[in-house]
């Protein structure tokens, strides 16, 4: 029981703590499986800390979701011009959810059977794009977004799927790319991230439901849902402090190191 105790606890700890920083918490987690020879719970384990990071989010940027959707919901009811930005911000993010959610309808199955050399050759890639962003600044604010600019991230997003690639890295990487200012580059990603979770706890409730183990697990998802909960907000919060910085290069480095070692390894 202690062994299990200590297990949820360090898989919640670590889902919740890589996940907001552009490292691949997906990856990380293939990694403890194969190395630490951790088993992983299951689903019932992927939607409760998933959900516990969807919270930290939404605790963090509870301000802007409240102001864009009050200003987006005035926008369709009186056309305020002083609403529309936030109007088209949701638009935005609704558009740059669509390549990931069918992306992942589709291929989902064969993505998730990726094996430990992907992780360890996909960390480089994500620690290249990284190191190639590292000094942009951008001009562009929530108002200048575009159609091509909610397309092209989504895309990022999508790609992300992939374990290795960081959810948070592709995106920022990509937002950054198209001229994005780092601060709406990170809002972008992060409020991206609440639809595409959000979505894909809704689906995995039925299936959750049916999970015969649920009933005698569920104290143990509980220790891992507030561990995720707890390192995601802290973490989003340290690397909300590093992109104002300017420091993503120190996540390349260790990218490429982490990668180094699990292509050596693996």
């Amino acid at each position: 029981m202690l062994y299990d105790i200590v297990k949820f606890f360090f898989l919640g700890a670590l889902q919740g703590f890589t996940e907001p920083i552009p490292i691949s918490s997906s990856g990380h987690l293939v990694l403890a499986q194969h190395f630490l020879g951790i088993e992983l719970p299951g689903l019932s384990f992927e939607v409760f800390v998933n959900f516990a990071s969807l919270l930290a989010v939404l605790v963090i940027y509870r301000k802007d979701l409240v102001r864009i959707t009050k200003n987006g919901l005035r926008y369709v009811w009186t056309k305020e011009p002083n609403t529309k930005e936030d109007f088209m911000f949701i638009v935005y993010l609704m558009i740059a959810t669509i390549p990931a959610g069918v992306i992942g309808i589709l291929l989902g199955d064969y993505i998730e059977d990726s094996g430990v050399s992907v992780v360890g050759i996909t960390l480089m890639i994500t620690g290249i794009a990284l190191y190639l962003i590292r000094n942009l600044k951008g001009r562009k604010n929530d108002g200048d977004l575009t159609m091509k600019d909610a397309l092209l991230v989504g895309f990022a997003q999508a790609v992300a799927l992939i374990p290795g690639i960081s959810r948070s890295g592709a995106t920022i990487v990509a937002a950054m790319a198209l001229g994005m200012k780092q601060e709406t580059a990170l809002r972008f990603s992060f409020l991206l991230y609440i639809p595409v979770s959000l979505g894909t706890t809704i689906l995995s409730v039925p299936d959750m439901i049916g999970d015969s183990h649920l009933h005698v697990i569920w104290p143990l998802l509980s220790i891992a849902f507030i561990a995720a909960f707890i390192f995601s907000y802290y973490s989003l919060k340290w690397f909300m402090g590093i992109m104002e910085r300017g420091n993503l290069k120190y996540f390349s480095y260790y990218c490429w190191i982490v990668g180094i070692l699990v292509i050596l390894f693996a």
